[in-house]
């Protein structure tokens, strides 16, 4: 396995007296697809959203690149999900008032990027995920599984060194689903990147390199490092 790229250890996460994550442990190796699985409420979209920084954990840390970012601020868990993570959400949370060619290049855009430089590579990343027809159409126009390729391709294009992705087909069909999976898991490994994905489909979860398995916020041992 390659060097660790992020490193939780230890984190619980509670809302009100109910706790999500009880001390769960997780590695994700440089150019790593892991697969987080489990039945409905074990915390596995909670433990995705503490390693992104989204959510804040309780206790433990979650280590990237040598820093707890745990610890760091709101803002800057928010500028690093702008440049070196990327977040795709189960429906996709397209700008609704903007094109699909404008919501992909918004995270160059906030990260500073040109307006025409970042149109460009937009375009460049819908075509990837097939859907470069739709650039200039706005996301009421789209299909749902057009929808979350456009959503794919922003959250990949400021070339991302972790994309995290919450059941990212859990709104599409057996045919799109598959699709979609196959084009970023391609992308990935083109950009040499890791994924973490959870979902609770057996065929998605297969993608993965390895699949780490929750039961009631806690990661079952007989589950983890199962091949994908």
């Amino acid at each position: 396995m390659s060097e660790a790229l992020l490193t939780a250890t230890g984190v619980t996460k509670s809302y009100g007296a109910t706790p999500a994550l009880r001390g769960v442990d997780v590695t994700v190796a440089a150019g790593e697809i892991v697969a987080i699985t489990g039945p409905s409420g074990c915390g596995k979209s909670t433990l995705l959203h503490c390693l992104a920084g989204i959510l804040r954990a309780d206790q433990g840390s979650i280590v990237y690149r040598d820093q707890d970012i745990n610890l760091w601020s709101e803002a800057s868990r928010s500028r690093l999900r702008r440049t070196e993570f990327g977040v795709l959400f189960q429906f996709g949370q397209l700008v609704p008032e903007l094109t699909a060619v404008e919501n992909v290049a918004l995270p160059l855009l906030l990260a500073g990027s040109g307006r025409r430089e970042a149109g460009e590579a937009a375009l460049g990343w819908l075509d990837r995920f097939g859907v470069a027809d739709l650039a200039e159409q706005r996301p009421g126009a789209m299909s749902g599984g057009q929808q979350q390729r456009c959503a794919a391709a922003r959250a990949l294009v400021t070339e991302p060194r972790v994309i995290f992705a919450d059941e990212p087909t859990g709104a599409l069909d057996q045919l799109n689903g598959e699709q979609m999976m196959t084009a970023m898991v391609r992308a990935v490994r083109e950009q040499d990147s890791s994924l973490v994905l959870v979902t609770h489909e057996a065929s998605i979860a297969a993608y993965a390199d390895r699949e780490i398995v929750l039961r009631d916020g806690a990661a079952d041992p007989s589950g983890i490092g199962i091949p994908g």
